[in-house]
């Protein structure tokens, strides 16, 4: 063994994540059954979670409905205020959604779990963004903020659902920056059941996104409410 090799450092333990329980994470979208059940999960781990609305008054609503100190703003306030950003708005003002919120949004976290779908008689379909995926859009979009993927894959039944105490599912996480993605993975793992799993760059979201139709065709056949668990790791 050279002395080069001896100095080497140990590989990093892949599951040693940081403790993120000290952010402030806001949820745009948060009135919207997918932000609001996660902002409640949080919540209830004890993070402080800002609901985003276009509307303040409709966000203080769905704050002082869900509890758990969980506060209410307009978007760019939430944004403002936060250190970690989810992105939960509907698919069809995403880019409008962001491109207004880049000023507020320069220098934070972002996670997108924005699903690009369409639907018709025979079910949901993945739809294929300019950009690639939502994720990529949304990095196009806000150049001066940190932007990772994650939280597609979640039911919005059973996370607002207070009699389920665990929801056993991975989250895929999705990103630039490992130290961002470490981050997002921490986050997931504060939710009772849940662990957050690295999925690679940004340029795969596609198919994370696209993922979602599949599950909502396994959900309507087997009157579920499907999830993802990696094997393996």
């Amino acid at each position: 063994m050279t002395s080069t090799d001896s100095a080497k450092p140990p590989a990093k333990d892949p599951w040693d994540l940081p403790d993120v329980s000290g952010y402030v994470v806001g949820v745009l979208g948060g009135t919207g059954p997918q932000g609001k059940g996660l902002a409640y999960r949080l919540a209830q781990a004890g993070q402080k979670v800002i609901i985003g609305s276009r509307a303040a008054e409709r966000a203080r609503a769905a704050a002082e409905e869900l509890g758990h100190g969980i506060e209410g703003a307009d978007n760019a306030e939430c944004a403002r205020r936060s250190d970690i950003v989810i992105v939960a708005v509907p698919w069809d003002g995403h880019g409008a959604t962001l491109e207004a919120l880049r000023e507020e949004l320069a220098g934070k976290l972002v996670v997108d779990c924005v699903n690009p779908l369409g639907f018709d008689k025979k079910g949901a379909y993945a739809l294929k963004p300019e950009e690639g995926s939502a994720a990529e859009q949304a990095a196009a979009l806000l150049p001066d903020s940190r932007v990772t993927a994650a939280f597609h894959h979640l039911s919005a039944v059973l996370l607002s659902d207070p009699e389920i105490e665990r929801i056993e599912t991975d989250v895929m996480v999705l990103g630039e920056v490992r130290a961002d993605v470490e981050i997002v993975q921490a986050l997931a793992g504060r939710i009772p059941g849940m662990r957050g799993v690295y999925a690679g760059r940004l340029r795969n979201a596609h198919q994370v996104e696209a993922l979602v139709a599949n599950l909502i065709s396994v959900n309507r056949r087997y009157k579920a409410h499907a999830g993802l668990r990696v094997t393996d790791v």
